[in-house]
């Protein structure tokens, strides 16, 4: 279900309060128990925010990165979520930050516990790596599902991908939702009203009572 709804009027105003608010939770839960997890995703939506992410202060040297989800090419391709993530969140403050990427590290990413988690949504109501055809894509949005990473391919989505798992996903504490234009919010407006997710697998995580906070701006 969708929680909060924070609309802002630009994509810098977005970058800027997403940043602050993933910052705020991050640094809620390293002074509750000295360390937090953050997933975040990977495409063209989110370089904003990962570049305004990386300059918030922060103890980022107890802060843990991994990605929602990747294509399974290596770093040197630029098609790489982790390459991204190095280039825009690695820098600045957040240099001393953890990484786990997914591809070649399945292992050690299968034991994080996600904290905070950034999603994003393709125009086929995808998200994470949940791709409408995807050949595992039943057991990944699976709410008993007990993998954490799953691969999957689909007709959408170019590469053979890794990505968390329903469950994996809903566990963390912060869940937010990050589009931008018209067009993406027509799609979710669609999804919200439609109820088969393997036609739409973001309506697997709308139809969860984990609350999804939406970032969006026109």
């Amino acid at each position: 279900m969708i929680g909060g709804h924070h609309t802002f009027d630009t994509r810098e105003a977005l970058a800027e309060g997403l940043a602050q608010r993933i910052a705020h939770d991050l640094a809620a839960l390293i002074s509750a128990r000295g360390e937090a997890v953050l997933a975040v995703s990977g495409g063209t939506t989110p370089a904003l925010f990962l570049a305004a992410l990386s300059l918030q202060a922060l103890d980022w040297n107890k802060v843990v990165v991994t990605l929602v989800d990747e294509r399974q090419v290596p770093e040197a391709s630029p098609r790489s979520n982790a390459a991204l993530v190095r280039r825009l969140l690695l820098a600045e403050a957040a240099t001393r930050a953890r990484f786990v990427p997914l591809f070649g590290n399945e292992a050690e990413a299968e034991r994080l516990v996600l904290d905070v988690v950034v999603l994003g949504m393709g125009g086929d109501g995808h998200t994470a790596s949940f791709f409408p055809g995807g050949d595992t894509l039943a057991e990944a949005i699976d709410p008993h599902t007990e993998k954490n990473i799953i691969a999957i391919s689909a007709p959408g989505s170019g590469e053979p991908r890794l990505t968390f798992t329903l469950p994996a996903l809903l566990a963390a504490s912060t869940l937010c939702l990050h589009i931008e234009g018209h067009e993406k919010m027509t799609v979710l407006r669609e999804a919200i009203a439609g109820q088969d997710a393997m036609q739409m697998p973001i309506r697997a995580v709308l139809a969860s009572p984990k609350p999804l906070d939406l970032y969006w701006c026109p």
